[in-house]
């Protein structure tokens, strides 16, 4: 038997007396298998972030932005360990000190595992004190019908799903549909309209899913009040772009005139911007982006 084998053995769980929420959802587990442990999610908010396998950089960026800037409340991130946005979660929330659990869209067993390349994050999942679950026998391996049932259990036992890059028929938005089904508050971070990673994402925001820009608008749907503990402008690492456009704001400014007087693409400024605004560093006000410090 492997170390890793040892060292988190497989168990049997009443999933009801560790998620009770999951009474509300139609059809719940009987049992779940776990490796790991969930004492750290004790008293903490759920909150599911998911998103496309085929992310983009700045789908990757944002992730990891509004995850780090979580750090230090009592939330857990559950995710489906999932290539793509599901792993930068969980990467991101191990990065941010936070409790992370996942629910893998296979059996437990370490050669049914689901990705094969997720076993190293898997077994970091464990060693933080998270957990993996699953309601599938033990050696079932990642399938297509797999997830979707996966993911009503991602949903059900979370206070709110964050949608980060979606393509418009993808198993994230059966994750949206479901969360939605079962009462919960759904986010979405708006994405370019030429990007085909933020088509199922924008779509849902057109159908009433709430715009998630910054990490204080989690918080807010979650109940938490913002700590204040703001970094420096000088503290935080930009990009040429994003050095430009703050060396240029001097007084609050149109979108279209920096894009104008810096000549910068239209569309990678509308990006520049959000993640800008998503590290602290501007926000707009009747129309005009300005400095935060």
């Amino acid at each position: 038997m492997s170390k890793k084998h040892e060292e988190f053995p497989l168990i049997s769980i009443d999933p009801i007396e560790y998620f009770p929420q999951l009474t509300e959802i139609p059809q719940p587990p009987s049992t779940l298998s776990m490796r790991g442990s969930l004492e750290r999610i004790k008293d903490t908010v759920l909150l599911a972030v998911v998103g496309s396998r085929k992310f983009s950089l700045y789908g990757k960026e944002v992730c990891e932005k509004l995850i780090a800037g979580l750090e230090g409340y009592d939330i857990t991130i559950v995710s489906g360990l999932a290539l793509g946005i599901d792993g930068i979660a969980h990467r991101a929330a191990l990065d941010a000190g936070l409790a992370t659990i996942a629910f893998p869209g296979s059996g437990l067993a370490w050669e049914a595992l689901y990705p094969p390349t997720h076993q190293q994050l898997a077994l970091d999942i464990l060693r933080s004190g998270g957990a993996l679950l699953s309601e599938f026998d033990t050696t079932v391996s990642g399938a297509y019908w797999a997830f979707p049932q996966r993911n009503r259990l991602i949903a059900g036992i979370s206070l709110m799903t964050l949608i980060i890059e979606a393509e418009e028929k993808s198993g994230t938005l059966i994750t949206a549909r479901l969360a939605t089904e079962y009462n919960k508050t759904v986010g979405a971070v708006p994405g370019s309209i030429t990007s085909k990673t933020s088509h199922g994402a924008n779509e849902l925001l057109r159908l009433g899913a709430v715009p998630i820009t910054s990490t204080r608008d989690i918080l807010r749907e979650l109940g938490f009040e913002e700590k204040q503990t703001v970094k420096k402008v000088s503290e935080i690492i930009l990009n040429e772009q994003e050095e430009r456009i703050i060396e240029y704001l001097t007084s609050p400014q149109l979108k279209e005139t920096i894009i104008t007087e810096l000549a910068l693409d239209p569309i990678e400024a509308s990006i520049t911007f959000s993640t800008l605004e998503i590290k602290g560093c501007i926000r707009e006000t009747l129309g005009l982006l300005e400095r935060t410090q």
